[in-house]
């Protein structure tokens, strides 16, 4: 019986195909499900044989916290030369447009939040 190894949804296509060269390497047999037409599923990477889930898990960890590494660093990184958006630094950069969005907010939470106030 096959075993879904991992959901696909929000899975970028590198990563997806880093596994399964991973997976690949370890002579590990696999087969990919594609997303639905709806929407309902996101597809997986599913293990042919039962008995490859003792060997593909730890595996998988493994990649795992080495991607997680890879990505904070990159990251940190981005962050340290000011390429991440931050609030502040939206504000900074693009103060009407800020102030625009602040304004619109306050509006929709009045709209929302005014026909259950009770004056008097």
């Amino acid at each position: 019986m096959s075993i879904l190894l991992i959901n696909l949804r929000r899975v970028p296509d590198q990563e997806r195909d880093q596994v399964c060269a991973l997976l690949d390497e370890h002579g590990i047999e696999y087969f990919l499900t594609p997303p639905s037409v709806w929407g309902v599923s996101a597809g997986g990477l599913w293990l042919r044989h039962d008995e490859d889930r003792e060997r593909a898990r730890p595996l998988l960890a493994e990649y795992q916290q080495r991607r997680y590494q890879q990505e904070r660093a990159a990251f940190e990184q981005a962050h340290r030369e000011g390429e991440v958006t931050t609030v502040t630094r939206n504000l900074r950069r693009h103060p009407l447009r800020t102030l625009a969005f602040l304004v619109a907010t306050v509006a929709v939470l009045l709209l929302a939040v005014v026909p259950f106030l009770t004056f008097g």
